[in-house]
């Protein structure tokens, strides 16, 4: 009697590290501190002693049931800063006043509840934005930001405030020079973890091939293909509005889309706060569903 021969499982498509519930599980939970401090290190173009990731909260656990948790990356550095990295799919109006109202919720926390200000530590925004931004045309990939005087001398008024803006599409438009940065071949990662380009710096970076590593096991976890799936839905339905415009018809459509996608994310055990994120939806519309 011949005996059937034992099916291969095919392997899992790599989730995508732009979506930001990719991101956040690559980069901010407990575990990936070598990758997050490199990554961090060819953002701030500095070398850190250390990262600690354990503020974030776990967006998949073990138990579907359990909670899920914010998409941004909090990060404390050398035990005296802390840096906020958020990833953004979908291009919107107010993006600028987003990255300022997560930074300075972060930079007020340090205070405890005190008025005592020398509590405050210096606080770092990153926003990685997946499409160009109109009002930074004229600029590179990664723009810088801090508060100067203006008028005379061009000071710093305080090192406590430090942005940094990464477009990922102008990376195709960038020198020879800039090819080699650290910083462009962490975005070229991110925007595609399996060309070829990836594999060769990945010879040389022991945390990249860690990251990919990471990212192989994620996308064959039945949890994050889930909430990647419902994340590229609520993306699409974004663009949708966006394409095609507010009239009724298409947003009686969309919303409905919202709904569903809501629905089967709290029979998932997702966090209504995480749902409000992706969706868009109040916390009223949700509990009615």
């Amino acid at each position: 009697m011949n005996q059937k021969e034992p099916q291969t499982k095919e392997k899992a498509k790599l989730l995508s590290p732009k979506l930001d519930v990719v991101f956040q599980a690559l980069f901010g939970e407990v575990g990936s501190e070598r990758i997050t401090k490199k990554f961090l290190e060819a953002i701030l173009d500095k070398k850190l002693e250390e990262v600690d990731l354990s503020r974030n909260i776990v967006l998949r656990r073990e138990n579907p049931k359990d909670k899920m948790g914010i998409l941004d990356v909090l990060v404390k550095i050398n035990q005296e800063e802390y840096c906020n990295v958020e990833m953004q799919m979908v291009e919107k109006d107010n993006l600028i006043e987003r990255i300022l109202y997560y930074w300075s919720r972060i930079y007020g926390k340090n205070l405890n509840g005190s008025d005592d200000y020398i509590e405050l530590k210096r606080t770092i925004g990153g926003l990685i934005v997946n499409f160009e931004i109109k009002k930074l045309k004229e600029l590179g990939y990664h723009s810088k930001w801090k508060i100067i005087e203006e008028k005379e001398r061009k000071l710093i008024l305080t090192e406590h405030l430090e942005l940094h803006i990464i477009e990922i599409p102008k990376i195709y438009n960038i020198g020879e020079n800039e090819e080699k940065e650290e910083l462009v071949k962490w975005i070229n990662f991110i925007e595609n973890p399996e060309s070829e380009k990836v594999g060769e710096y990945m010879k040389e970076n022991e945390e990249m091939k860690e990251a990919k590593e990471k990212l192989e096991v994620m996308s064959e976890d039945e949890k994050m293909q889930i909430l990647a799936e419902l994340r590229l839905k609520a993306i699409r339905d974004e663009k949708a509005v966006e394409r095609f415009g507010y009239n009724q018809g298409i947003e009686k459509g969309i919303e409905q889309g919202k709904k569903e996608t809501a629905k089967k994310m709290k029979e998932e055990g997702l966090d209504i706060e995480l749902i409000k994120k992706i969706t868009g939806l109040t916390e009223e519309e949700i509990n009615s569903l």
